[in-house]
């Protein structure tokens, strides 16, 4: 069996178009798109940042709202322990001997102490 040659003096060029686009069409939207992300970043970055410091600030402003809560608490404290002192020794007593408010310590100490 004869091999299958290509013809005499070859075969007619043809005309087959490139498939895609040009290389530089596809660097061009992919720089496009990576602009565009690094935009939507730098915008988020700069997001986050004005929320933590709006978070800061929020919480400076309501420092004296927290502490005043806190002294209220410490005084209804003071004063059913003053109550309490009473009636039990039947006479006020003072751990000092000034009229000088002292902010009292509490501490917390465990009940069950294991070993």
């Amino acid at each position: 069996m004869a091999q299958d040659l290509p013809p005499q003096g070859g075969y007619e060029p043809r005309n087959l178009p490139a498939r895609g686009f040009r290389p530089g069409y596809y660097l061009l939207g992919m720089f496009a798109i990576m602009g565009y992300g690094w935009y939507k970043y730098i915008k988020g970055v700069r997001e986050l940042n004005e929320l933590g410091r709006e978070k800061m600030w929020s919480r400076i402003h309501l420092i004296p709202l927290l502490q005043a809560e806190n002294d209220r608490d410490q005084v209804r404290r003071y004063w059913a322990d003053q109550d309490r002192e009473q009636e039990l020794l039947g006479k006020k007593t003072k751990v000092y001997h000034s009229d000088r408010f002292v902010r009292p310590t509490y501490s917390i100490s465990p009940t069950n102490i294991s070993k």
